[in-house]
């Protein structure tokens, strides 16, 4: 982004995204990790074996090392966190792809590099054109990897140790990189690419370490050595701060850490106003590893399990056995708190073992449609979600619902494989609770119809939000038209949260809105039921609500109502948030 500074000033202020909390100042450390030359050359057949022979050491030595990564993030981070290097491992492991290189290797005689390079390539390809950020994200996870077999193949090391305690500046970074990196005192992480569901993003958290992302062009902004202020809570990063700017994000530091062991005190209280209203305050999880962490933030139980997780790295769906496991490890742990299992929400563009070339996937087969129109894949995961609900903790939720006929469809699934598990006599919950995602305009305009279907509304305020005011966040050139406050999105969240109610139905929302502290009143002013957020930013979000009276909120979210730019509710909601908890970031 550019910057916001006057031309003449001493300091450049750029604005990212927060990824990690934390205020950090320092040197950079311009990360700029190897990119393997890749060269299509032909060779000999009596050469072939001998290649085949160079990628079983690449691929070995590749396993040594991750293993080896794995096994320090265990130590440093614990086993829920160091799991999300088994992904890489698994991928290592993955007989199917390398004998399906294998045999391109025989049958094109092509060197190593260039195969295991293009035939990667292609799931790498097909995840970082997904539309939703998560799959994005894993993108970065499975080039990474590619990149490791391939500078073992070439025999090349990598820089880990560095000189004085740096901020680290890339494009990108991987979780490896991260969490290598951290042996040395690092500062805060700062990326030109990248979102809050990265790896990366996970890890800085958890290693308690400040990091900005998506921060277009920092690395050609910057030099090694360059000083920046790093301001994780705002996604905020200075450039060549003035001392007055030093002690203003001194003294912001102090606050923020005040107020941060406020909140550890929270934890087993309810999200509950002073005035006696009660809200859910639930987590939203993509994978196992988050549990603990989700525990210690004092979560009401999870609100948004993303089970299409278990499709990352791999080129088949998981068994249904396999999600058994997954499914069962969630309920158990959480236990007897609720979870929310949404089932595998996938596009034509994502996630497929055979890709679907659309021209507008946004608006195409995702969601419900594919699992409706895969029947022996939605009920081998309807059957797993089933036999994981046992201990009647377990509710499962639909993506992408625009009509009645759709969620009937579904339902008719649900009793389909609730069938053919009682005919094996195998156990499940037979009262399971069944919600859907309010994600397109036109489920929230029948919102009312749809309430009678089932027994639970979430609203998925990222894509509602898109298809809405018609603006795709992912596109630079009009990201900044991407409104959370526009007057249309806030009385259309109000239309849905007030049908649902007068239908008796409970309304949550999993969308990042929830998340935003700057929302929270307007929200609880509408009258949401349920809040499900990352997992970091819940304490924040407890806080407000135990500190606003319902009463008070309602009238605050009445005016905001009658606002009619998104400007003027920002700004609004901002002196309101100010004037309440000064200590609470507001985006600014």
């Amino acid at each position: 982004m550019s910057p916001h500074s006057a031309l003449d000033a001493p300091e450049t202020i750029l604005k990212g995204i927060a990824a990690s909390p934390g205020i950090s100042l320092g040197p950079v450390y311009l990360f700029q990790k190897h990119v393997p030359t890749i060269n299509e050359k032909s060779v000999e057949p009596s050469e072939v074996e001998g290649e085949i022979e160079r990628l079983r050491q690449a691929v070995a030595r590749s396993h040594k090392e991750l293993g080896k990564i794995y096994e320090f993030a265990k130590q440093k981070l614990g086993d829920h966190q160091a799991k999300i290097f088994e992904a890489q491992l698994m991928i290592l492991e993955d007989f199917v792809l390398f004998d399906s290189i294998n045999e391109r290797l025989r049958g094109e005689r092509k060197n190593v590099e260039f195969i295991l390079h293009d035939e990667i390539e292609k799931y790498r390809k097909v995840m970082e054109a997904a539309t939703d950020e998560y799959t994005r994200e894993r993108a970065l996870d499975v080039e990474d990897l590619r990149n490791r077999i391939l500078r073992n193949l070439q025999e090349e090391k990598l820089i880990s140790r560095l000189e004085g305690s740096p901020v680290i500046v890339s494009h990108n970074l991987a979780a490896a990189d991260a969490l290598i990196l951290s042996r040395n005192v690092v500062l805060a992480y700062v990326t030109e690419i990248g979102g809050v569901t990265s790896h990366t993003a996970l890890l800085a958290r958890a290693l308690k370490i400040p990091a900005v992302v998506g921060l277009r062009h920092i690395t050609s902004t910057v030099q090694n050595g360059t000083q920046v202020l790093v301001d994780g809570y705002s996604g905020t990063v200075v450039i060549s701060p003035t001392d007055e700017t030093k002690g203003k994000f001194e003294e912001k530091r102090s606050r923020y850490r005040s107020f941060e062991e406020k909140l550890a005190g929270l934890r087993d209280l309810p999200a509950q106003t002073p005035d006696g209203h009660r809200v859910e305050l639930k987590a939203n999880i993509e994978l196992a590893e988050e549990l603990e962490f989700i525990k210690i933030q004092g979560a009401d139980g999870i609100g948004l399990y993303r089970s299409e997780s278990l499709l990352i790295g791999r080129e088949v769906f998981p068994s249904e056995e396999e999600q058994v496991r997954e499914y069962r490890l969630l309920a158990d742990a959480m236990f007897p708190k609720p979870v929310v299992i949404r089932t595998f929400d996938i596009g034509g563009d994502k996630m497929m073992a055979h890709a679907v070339r659309e021209n507008n996937p946004f608006l195409g087969w995702r969601g419900i449609r594919v699992m409706l129109d895969r029947p022996e894949l939605f009920l081998e995961q309807l059957r797993a979600i089933l036999r994981a609900s046992t201990r009647k903790n377990v509710s499962l939720m639909f993506p992408m619902i625009s009509s009645i006929k759709e969620v009937r469809k579904a339902r008719q699934f649900v009793q389909e494989a609730k069938g053919q598990l009682r005919a094996k006599g195998i156990a499940y919950d037979d009262k399971i609770k069944m919600g859907i995602m309010i994600e397109v305009p036109a489920a929230a305009v029948i919102t009312d119809d749809l309430a009678e279907e089932v027994d639970f509304l979430s609203i998925g305020t990222n894509d509602l939000i898109q298809y809405l005011i018609a603006v795709d966040r992912g596109n630079d050139i009009v990201s900044d038209l991407y409104q959370e406050f526009h007057p249309a999105v806030i009385r259309f969240l109000r239309r849905i949260i007030e049908r649902g109610k007068k239908k008796g139905v409970p309304v949550s929302m999993c969308g990042e809105m929830a998340g935003d502290p700057l929302a929270t009143i307007l929200l609880l002013g509408l009258g949401l039921d349920e809040f499900s957020v990352v997992p970091n930013i819940l304490p924040e979000i407890k806080k407000i609500i135990r500190s606003v009276k319902f009463r008070e909120a309602k009238k605050i979210t009445k005016k905001a109502l009658n606002l009619q730019t998104e400007d003027e509710i920002k700004n609004y909601l901002r002196s309101v948030t100010r004037e309440h908890f000064p200590d609470i970031p507001t985006g600014e």
